[in-house]
């Protein structure tokens, strides 16, 4: 039976604040013409909010499926039923039980069935997220209880039908059991958003943003470590014992703030107390997990000639330790402030610092779960599929304006390369990867960082670095210390582009100490960080390409291979294609070689139709080929 039949519930009422109760009829009749259906967001009744989003938690449903009612009991499910949980709660003091309770509460929230449910409530949650989340984490916590206590009232209904009158002392030790077993300790659930909003570049956020809910994407570059942030502090004084309460929400204490203490006693006899009186009683105050991220926009979304921009990100509770660096995710945030005068508080009390405090955060494991395709392209890959001669038509579209006959391998290997193959597990536990590493090694003006240049821009995820200007922590990762003197971990090229593809020119001219920072993430793709008592492993699933020139700068006939190429055979065992770019010295091939750079300069069309042939692909539908293949 369900216990909300015969209720009613009004949905988009009482959001607007009554400020005088004595209002007549028509002065209430004038203001709703005047808001002429609209909600004043300056004016909210934050009761009636909290009692339309629990209402809506109750009563949502899905045909014939009541969906937030079965994800918070499965979430209550998971984090109190199993039992570790359940036996290390027996140890805990109630304010310790709050943190825990606090830290694994969580459901997720879709805006689309808000909005289908309560407009206004979607309004109010885009326009003013900070006023309006407590009170809906609040309403969460009360449905929760509601359902709770309707589940054991049927329970204990169930028990007295079946009874037969015997064993009245096991009846009550059961009702008690589940009594415990049912109950919900917390006074807050956090409440996750995701949606489909449309995303907002990270250099485009501005004034005009603050205190909104954002869409963004990006790749997290570092994270901290996991902190632990009071939202509620109990304070004692020294003097008479007077206890008080404070919580950092109301105090004005966000995720980076301070919240002051009270600086005269707030007891009977405040004078005896002196000044400044109260001191934190940390046992009796409530905590949650938090974690600094860093966002910074992907590098297809840069501008050429722009440096990439970053923002700080505010994690909490259910949210910390999901993103690693080097993750791709989409996040719902709020647009915030803080003071980023550093750990002594210097700084101008009128300019702070942007960050978004996270609301909800979606991994992108690649950039084919973020690429739509229309029908009519979906059809058209279905027919190229079909073709026989698919290989060659991908390979004349890779860079069709670089024409010799020694491109045609080069390109049929870097067609391979951005498709990729998929990565497999023995039964031992061994893994091999899917990718292929390849090596350009050759005389001066081949087109080697042509061929560079064009496989980052075609790639879905493409990277391009230099390697006399590259160091072994740019490329994998390196350990930064933060304004607080903290240490956290930033991710270097190799560990953004996971997924893509890394084009390192001049590799010749880098350290030989920085290459063999590169070997483990070229063969194992993976990145292992042992500094300044961080330890982890990073994803580095990506493809490498090189290019590199011999040693005398040009390739020497008359001596070895081993002695034209100055790489060791480490590096070089990490190479799957090999691929030696000659220049050889004829007058036809350069006649013709003259003809064609002419054509590209003179007629694109003449161009393209030189020895490598029309590609059937420009640079957007390859890009567009690849995102379907790696999706």
């Amino acid at each position: 039976m369900d216990y909300d039949e015969s209720r009613i519930y009004y949905s988009y009422q009482n959001l607007q604040a009554n400020q005088n109760n004595n209002d007549n009829e028509a002065q209430r009749g004038d203001l709703d013409d005047a808001n002429d259906g609209f909600l004043d967001v300056n004016n909210v009744n934050l009761n009636a909010v909290k009692r339309h989003f629990r209402e809506f938690l109750r009563n949502y449903r899905q045909k014939q499926r009541y969906l937030y009612r079965e994800r918070l009991l499965r979430m209550h499910q998971r984090t109190s039923g199993d039992e570790y949980t359940t036996t290390t709660e027996n140890y805990l003091t109630p304010n310790q039980q709050r943190s825990l309770n606090a830290n694994n509460a969580s459901i997720y929230v879709n805006l689309a069935h808000l909005g289908e449910y309560d407009s206004a409530l979607l309004d109010l949650l885009q326009s003013q997220p900070t006023t309006v989340l407590p009170p809906f984490e609040s309403a969460a916590a009360d449905a929760l209880k509601s359902l709770l206590y309707e589940k054991r009232k049927d329970q204990n209904a169930n028990v007295i039908d079946n009874d037969d009158g015997d064993g009245g002392d096991d009846e009550q030790q059961q009702t008690e059991k589940t009594k415990d077993d049912n109950a919900f300790h917390g006074s807050t659930i956090q409440i996750l958003f995701r949606g489909n909003l449309k995303p907002t570049p990270l250099r485009s956020i501005q004034s005009i943003h603050m205190n909104t809910l954002l869409r963004c994407t990006g790749i997290v570059i570092s994270s901290s470590k996991v902190r632990s942030r009071a939202t509620k502090i109990e304070l004692r004084c020294g003097r008479c014992q007077n206890t008080h309460v404070v919580h950092s929400a109301s105090a004005g204490g966000g995720s980076f703030g301070t919240v002051p203490l009270p600086q005269r006693c707030m007891g009977p006899n405040p004078e005896d107390c002196g000044p400044a009186p109260y001191s934190v009683v940390p046992d009796e105050c409530v905590f949650v997990d938090q974690q600094t991220l860093k966002l910074q926009e992907s590098p297809e979304a840069v501008p050429t000639g722009e440096m990439p921009r970053s923002v700080v990100l505010a994690v909490e509770r259910g949210l910390v330790d999901l993103a690693p660096p080097g993750t791709r995710v989409s996040i719902l945030a709020i647009v915030s402030l803080f003071n980023a005068g550093g750990a002594r508080g210097k700084g101008s009390t009128s300019i702070k610092t942007v960050y978004l405090r996270v609301v909800g955060m979606q991994k992108d494991s690649g950039l084919g779960n973020l690429a739509t395709f229309t029908p009519r392209e979906e059809e058209a890959f279905r027919l190229l599929s079909r073709r026989p001669d698919i290989y060659d038509i991908l390979s004349r579209s890779i860079a069709p304006s670089i024409s010799g006959s020694y491109t045609h391998d080069i390109k049929k290997a870097l067609a391979c390369q951005l498709f990729s193959g998929s990565r497999k597990k023995l039964p031992d536990g061994m893994k091999l990867r899917g990718d292929i590493n390849i090596l350009l090694l050759g005389d001066p003006s081949m087109a080697k960082s042509q061929f560079l240049k064009y496989t980052t821009s075609v790639s879905p995820v493409g990277v391009y670095t230099s390697g006399k200007g590259s160091s072994a922590a740019g490329l994998t990762a390196s350990v930064v210390r933060d304004q607080r003197g903290e240490f956290y971990l930033e991710g270097g090229a190799m560990v953004l582009a996971d997924g893509g593809i890394v084009a390192i020119d001049e590799f010749d001219k880098m350290r030989p100490a920085d290459r063999v920072a590169i070997h483990e993430a070229m063969e194992q793709q993976t990145i292992s960080v042992a500094k300044a008592g961080i330890t982890t492993v990073l994803n580095s699933r990506s493809s490498v390409l090189a290019a590199a020139n011999p040693v005398f700068g040009r390739y020497d006939d008359m001596k070895s291979a081993s002695d034209n190429i100055d790489l060791m055979t480490t590096i070089l065992s990490r190479f799957d294609l090999i691929f030696l770019v000659r220049d050889f010295r004829d007058e036809e091939l350069d006649k013709m070689i003259c003809s064609h750079v002419m054509g590209v300069h003179i007629n694109n069309s003449r161009g393209f139709g030189g020895e490598s042939g029309g590609g059937a692909f420009g640079i957007g539908g390859l890009n567009t080929a690849f995102e379907q293949a790696n999706g």
